[in-house]
């Protein structure tokens, strides 16, 4: 249990961002294309397991010093760092290997994402902007990864929904770090609280905005009517980062059983509209 604890396996559901252009390419019932997905979903969360390791191993005294991650496996000691540098080892040559085999052409952006997040983890998380634009970026990437392997062209305004999305999720959880911990972060004492809000107004203001543009231009011209349910379900997570909850984007979610009832019906209503009209 401790070993998942460590791999944030919770985490995965950020991973699910891979089917997001084979879901809206209205290709979700093409077996051989959903097992190429479901590998590389696979593939990338092993990365990403990676990712987190690292950053605890790197983190493990500053953790010791949070209220709430100073119980993660390497900081309470349930681990040893050796155990997690081999534990992240096998995380990194397993789906690299997986992906020169079966995934080749989507291998670069297991690489990149790598990269990005061990350059990220090692100093550049220290930059302020650089660290919520490297974060933007692991979506991003994502959504391109899902694209690329599926063979499968994702959308110019679906892509500006992810960016402005993820930079919208990104400084809320800076927000709200700075709120409760300031001393846990190196990059918070370049924050303040006016400079984040206004720039998670201006983030989520573009989502409503690339959304409704690719609503219009959808194939399915009764697509413009799930604005208003992405509205609010954008208002719902809105109201609960600007609430009690740390803001990391997978906790706000899961912690909410409202705000997944409503991103289910959304994607239920969303399956309904690109695939039966």
């Amino acid at each position: 249990m401790d070993y998942l604890k460590l791999m944030r396996v919770k985490h995965y559901v950020k991973n699910l961002l891979i089917f997001v252009p084979v879901f809206f390419s209205k290709k979700i019932f093409d077996l051989s294309m959903i097992s190429q997905v479901c590998l590389g979903f696979v593939c990338f969360s092993l990365i990403s397991s990676a990712v987190y390791i690292l950053n605890d191993i790197r983190d493990v005294e500053k953790d010791r010093k949070h209220p709430k991650k100073k119980n993660r496996p390497i900081a309470s000691g349930k681990i040893n760092k050796l155990q997690a540098v081999f534990l992240m080892i096998m995380c990194i040559l397993i789906p690299m290997t997986t992906g020169l085999f079966f995934l080749r052409e989507g291998i670069i952006f297991l690489i990149l994402y790598l990269f990005l997040n061990m350059a990220y983890s090692m100093e550049l998380k220290n930059y302020p902007i650089i660290d919520v634009v490297l974060l933007t970026a692991g979506f991003v990437i994502r959504v391109l990864y899902g694209g690329v392997i599926a063979n499968v062209e994702v959308s110019e305004w679906l892509y500006l929904v992810i960016v402005s999305g993820a930079l919208y999720m990104g400084f809320g959880k800076r927000r709200n770090e700075l709120k409760q911990q300031k001393n846990t972060r190196k990059v918070l004492k370049h924050y303040n609280d006016a400079f984040l809000d206004k720039n998670m107004y201006v983030a989520v203001a573009l989502v409503i905005v690339f959304y409704s543009m690719w609503a219009i231009e959808s194939i399915n011209p009764l697509m413009i009517w799930t604005v208003p349910f992405f509205m609010i379900i954008l208002m719902k997570y809105s109201f609960d980062v600007e609430g009690n909850s740390d803001g990391d984007p997978v906790e706000v979610i899961l912690q909410d059983k409202v705000l997944i009832l409503l991103i289910l019906l959304y994607a239920i209503c969303v399956f309904i509209l690109l695939y039966f009209f």
